[in-house]
């Protein structure tokens, strides 16, 4: 694939990620904010600091929630329509629309859904400021070490294939992702700060409202790029297509 309709991709890739964004930061104020405001409330009746606070509140859950989610969800998008851009013409006889889908699936898992597994999303003001930065770090590792697994899932069942159909490779490649992820959570230290008499209540609506966001962007983009990856190929001339990798 040449550079032209890398970028031209690329550039898609960031307009759909920008376009999933809006209805994720929707869900966020409407589904996420009211479990923050209970985070919040805990923190403050259980802690002797009262400074003043930097930011307010209204400007967090309004501007401060807008700019962190669409600029979360352009900088996705970008990386997502590169993850696109190499396995588009290696999952076989995909189609586009198949293959943005396959992409936006893969990222929800490998960026969010498996390290969460780990790693859950803790409410802010919550749990020990020290720790915060042990805490980010060790959550950056599990993505690192999900994808990169996951990708070398992929290439053992691609290689698998020839010799025991699609099928078996597939069922193979994921029991060999599932076993050295379950390894990796067994050895990495636990990050868990929430205190012990923390609302279970609210740390589950957090934390299913954190699901709830990165389903709906990652869904989003995948709908969205589909399509205008889609166009983007078909729009090629013929004499400047360059036909996608083999397998």
């Amino acid at each position: 694939m040449n550079s032209a309709i890398v970028r031209a991709l690329l550039v898609r890739g960031m307009l759909a990620g920008l376009g999933a964004a809006v209805p994720a930061l929707v869900f966020a104020y409407l589904v996420g904010e009211g479990p923050v405001d209970a985070a919040i409330a805990f923190e403050s009746a259980h802690s002797h600091e009262h400074g003043e606070e930097l930011v307010s509140r209204t400007v967090q859950s309004t501007a401060g929630l807008a700019t962190g989610v669409l600029v979360f969800g352009v900088a996705i998008g970008g990386i997502a329509a590169l993850a696109f851009c190499f396995a588009l013409g290696r999952l076989g006889r995909l189609s586009a629309r198949a293959t943005a889908a396959l992409t936006a699936l893969a990222g929800f898992l490998l960026v969010y859904l498996v390290p969460m597994l780990k790693y859950p999303a803790d409410p802010p003001a919550v749990g020990d400021p020290d720790t915060i930065g042990q805490r980010t770090a060790l959550f950056f590792l599990m993505i690192v070490l999900t994808v990169l697994l996951g990708t070398a899932a992929v290439l053992l069942g691609h290689r698998l294939t020839p010799r025991w159909g699609v099928g078996n490779a597939s069922v193979a490649a994921g029991l060999a992702f599932v076993a050295a992820v379950t390894v990796a959570m067994v050895f990495l230290p636990s990050g868990d700060a929430v205190p012990k008499d923390f609302p279970a209540t609210d740390l589950w609506e957090f934390r299913l409202a954190s699901i709830g966001i990165q389903a709906v962007l990652w869904a989003g983009f995948g709908l969205l790029f589909g399509y205008l990856a889609e166009r983007a190929l078909q729009r090629r001339p013929v004499s400047g297509h360059v036909t996608a990798p083999a397998a």
